[in-house]
């Protein structure tokens, strides 16, 4: 069965490069009019012209999604051009150049960074989404969480297991919520996947002993591709799932099963 957006309007935050750009071309090639969102300008803009070349409707919109004003101005933009929104992408998050480090050495402003971008982010735009949502009686969101949020962090960041999983929370508390206005709402928790300049870091940082470790432990035997979480965002928007709410799948070849 072939995926269908037609017609439908999607923003996608975190969309420079890795899973974000993956989903944005994903939405994209099934005919979404794409509006992607970063505060990497630079890499963002890459994104859209790949998206452009390929005949795709893609806008790059720069944002510091963890500004809420900046995001209700941004989603304002959007309505005011398309007059809808469909679907929303919560993909952006990251560990903000942080290392795992002992709990009592972590400052607050530390803290907050890490919680900021992968939480109250997501809580921003699903805020700034829904009375547009409800009022075309039709939504889909999809929060992009991690293995961290369901388990523990791989590399020892307080913050990024907690934002993490308060994320996975949110994605249940909206669906019950927003689930009488036919607006879905689901997560996906991403396996290790070297998508981006940090897990490239973090991946050389394990050292061969441990890359294999990681990759044994995986029961499919191979690290993901950005291309496997976009495919998990294509199912979640689509009418695939139409009866799927307050879900998180984990998309990580077998690494956590639960």
């Amino acid at each position: 069965m072939n995926i269908t957006l037609t017609g439908q309007v999607a923003i996608i935050t975190g969309a420079a490069h890795g899973f974000g750009r993956a989903i944005t071309l994903a939405l994209g090639r099934c005919g979404a009019s794409v509006w992607a969102v970063d505060k990497l300008a630079d890499e963002l803009a890459e994104t859209a012209q790949l998206a452009q070349s390929a005949g795709l409707r893609c806008t790059a919109l720069p944002c510091d999604i963890t500004d809420s004003s900046a995001v209700n101005q941004l989603v304002a933009r959007v309505l005011a051009d398309e007059k809808r929104v469909d679907i929303l992408v919560n993909n952006a998050g990251g560990v903000v150049g942080q290392v795992g480090r002992p709990v009592e050495d972590v400052a607050d402003t530390e803290w907050n960074a890490v919680v900021n971008v992968n939480l109250n982010a997501a809580f921003y735009f699903i805020r700034a989404v829904a009375p547009a949502m409800k009022a075309q009686r039709f939504g889909r969101i999809v929060n992009i969480s991690s293995g961290a949020g369901r388990t523990f962090s791989l590399s020892g960041i307080q913050a990024y297991a907690s934002a993490k999983a308060g994320q996975i929370g949110l994605t249940r508390q909206m669906a019950k919520e927003l689930g009488a206005w036919n607006i879905t709402v689901n997560n996906i928790a991403p396996g290790f996947v070297r998508s981006n300049p940090t897990t490239e870091r973090q991946w050389q940082a394990m050292g061969e002993e441990k890359q294999k470790g990681l990759v044994d432990s995986i029961a499919l035997k191979r690290l993901g591709l950005p291309d496997d979480i976009a495919n998990g965002v294509l199912f979640f928007v689509s009418e695939l799932s139409g009866w799927v709410t307050g879900q998180t799948i984990s998309i990580d070849g077998g690494h956590h099963m639960m």
